[in-house]
């Protein structure tokens, strides 16, 4: 596998493991950092499922945009940041063709809670909390988490995060809907290892659909979304673990998925 500066990547049965890698900076993200993280994703080598982790006490705890870009008007930097670095590294993650799973301890501030959230399920430990912080040195969220916390925890609660700046601890962010599933720190990583391990022995063409065709319909109408879905499951139909699982199901026995 590819050797990396800011994430190390491992590789286990047919998960990709992805970990954010400066924990002497709580793994505060330089835009290179997100440029390795899409890199990686591009990588993918037939792994069914992916696993977002940070090194040692955090996540990440926001964005380190000064990080290997040049100087110059904040502002342009920090534009550029996000329109050339870390915005398309969480597309990259909307669009994958597979499921996605983070295992979050300490603190996911910033774009490090983008990236937390934008997987289809986030493990966070007893110690974590999600902070959207801009407010509180005149900033506006970024990493598109305008679009997505108000999906996730509705309008009043995304409100709230983004304009009193607060940390939203893990029980607190388990029971908006924000998170999957809370555990005790010491076991945050395992349980997020079992649970892409569960994803990686699923219907792989049928789950990456199911995570697309639901980003998708967040934006469009009824129709759009039925049509969508027609489309996909004439595809998935076709797919050898359909044709599997329904001769599971006759043999009453449990599938044997592959992927394909």
């Amino acid at each position: 596998m590819a050797e990396y500066e800011h994430i190390l990547t491992e590789r286990r049965g047919d998960v990709l493991a992805i970990t954010l890698n400066r924990p002497d900076r709580l793994n505060a993200a330089p835009p290179a950092m997100f440029d390795e993280i899409k890199a990686a994703l591009a990588d993918l080598d037939g792994a069914r499922a992916v696993l977002l982790l940070g090194a040692g006490r955090a996540f990440c705890s926001g964005a380190d945009v000064a990080g290997g870009l040049s100087a110059g008007d904040p502002g342009e930097v920090t534009y550029a940041a996000l329109t050339e670095h870390y915005n398309p590294a969480l597309l990259a993650i909307a669009e994958l063709s597979v499921p996605v799973v983070s295992g979050v301890r300490g603190p996911a501030a910033g774009i490090g809670c983008s990236l937390a959230l934008a997987t289809d399920f986030c493990i966070a430990a007893s110690n974590a909390y999600f902070l959207q912080a801009f407010v509180n040195i005149g900033l506006v969220p970024d990493g598109g988490a305008s679009w997505m916390l108000p999906r996730l925890i509705g309008r009043s609660r995304a409100l709230e995060m983004m304009m009193l700046g607060e940390r939203v601890p893990a029980e607190k962010a388990r029971d908006w809907g924000m998170v999957y599933e809370v555990v005790h720190e010491d076991v945050v990583d395992h349980e997020a290892w079992r649970l892409a391990e569960r994803l990686a022995v699923g219907p792989t063409v049928a789950l990456g659909m199911i995570r697309r065709q639901l980003h998708a319909g967040l934006d469009g109408g009824y129709a759009e979304a039925m049509a969508r879905e027609a489309g996909n499951q004439r595809a998935a139909r076709g797919s050898a673990d359909s044709m599997e699982g329904g001769m599971a199901f006759l043999q009453k026995r449990r599938p044997e998925f592959k992927g394909r």
